[in-house]
């Protein structure tokens, strides 16, 4: 476990950080998308170390994104079945697809998302629900939520960008 700072603690990004990102995580959730729920499955899928496996999954399995539910009486087996929790972690999953194919493809992407009734490939981008429109670093800024200490809104107020007091670069 890493150190945790009051600063980390608070933000989203650092307490989704500390839920799913180390590596193995985010390959073990990917799995699970695509259908994994067994011991085996992701150890074969994955070449895993057992003793790393089994941290993640009770890791994964602590912090809500899997339940674990017994499908063998003897020995005794068990199964990782997402949550809505882990469901809501998709689009993270798929941005992450989308920018390897885009940055970390030279050769041309060997996985693409593509929509269940037509196969039509997906271009994934991340949109505000209210008005459908990209979310981009160029309009986005932080705001304290309701719940930020003075720390955190202090913190905000410091930042060199994304702050709504500082205008955007190249303005």
């Amino acid at each position: 476990m890493q150190p945790k700072s009051p600063s980390i603690l608070e933000c989203p990004v650092g307490r989704a950080v500390e839920t799913v990102g180390e590596w193995w995580s985010i390959l073990i959730l990917r799995d699970a998308f695509q259908g994994a729920t067994k011991f085996d499955e992701f150890s074969q899928s994955l070449g895993i170390a057992p003793n790393i496996l089994s941290r993640r999954l009770a890791h994964l399995t602590a912090s809500g994104m899997f339940v674990r539910r017994r499908y063998q009486e003897r020995p005794p087996r068990y199964e990782y079945v997402l949550t809505d929790k882990a469901r809501d972690f998709f689009p993270v999953i798929a941005m992450l697809l989308a920018f390897g194919n885009k940055h970390l493809a030279p050769k041309g992407e060997s996985i693409l998302l593509a929509n269940r009734s037509d196969a039509r490939p997906f271009d994934p981008v991340v949109v505000d629900a209210a008005d459908m429109q990209p979310i981009t670093l160029a309009n986005t800024v932080v705001v304290a939520g309701p719940r930020a200490s003075r720390g955190m809104r202090k913190r905000i107020a410091s930042l060199k960008a994304m702050n709504p007091a500082v205008a955007p670069a190249g303005e």
